[in-house]
């Protein structure tokens, strides 16, 4: 029973759906969001939707929001699965956390972390060795070079090549 339910309908929302259905391996994916009439309900009711769907993600924005969303969702029983595009590369060694997604034409490199809650953007590159924090955003095209660490709920903006400290 692969059904896949997805808080929030919006921008994320989208993407977050046709990742999952480019995956292949979900029957049913819905949407719980307050503001689309399509949505099976509201963020509020998602502790009765545990038993119908087993998989939860969260597709907020908002990166303080997103960390309290999983934790809501993990204790109410669901499972949060990493959402990688077919077309994105993930090497062997990398380590990606739950409720992370990694979209198309992302790269997470060799022994690369992506930390629990991540959004991976298109285009971008996690080089080989670096870590990012849990409910981060690398924003499409941005760059995180290899052995930097991103602290956890920091967005890295499009195009940027993100440096934790600025030399001289």
């Amino acid at each position: 029973m692969n059904r896949l339910l997805i808080l929030g309908a919006g921008q994320y929302g989208t993407v977050a759906k046709e990742v999952a259905e480019a995956m292949g391996c979900y029957k049913t994916i819905s949407f719980l969001d307050d503001n689309n009439p399509n949505a099976v309900g509201k963020l509020e009711d998602y502790a009765q939707f545990s038993g119908k769907y087993p998989y939860a993600f969260v597709a907020i924005g908002n990166l303080a929001l997103r960390e309290e969303w999983i934790f809501r969702l993990r204790e109410a029983g669901f499972f949060l699965p990493v959402l990688v595009h077919p077309r994105a590369v993930v090497m062997p060694s990398a380590e990606v956390g739950s409720a992370s997604i990694i979209e198309a034409m992302a790269v997470v490199n060799s022994n690369a972390i992506v930390g629990e809650g991540s959004i991976i953007s298109s285009g971008s590159v996690v080089n080989h060795n670096a870590e990012i924090g849990s409910c981060c955003h690398i924003d499409c095209n941005a760059v995180v070079p290899a052995n930097e660490k991103v602290p956890p709920k920091t967005k890295i903006l499009y195009g940027t090549v993100y440096h934790s400290t600025q030399e001289d």
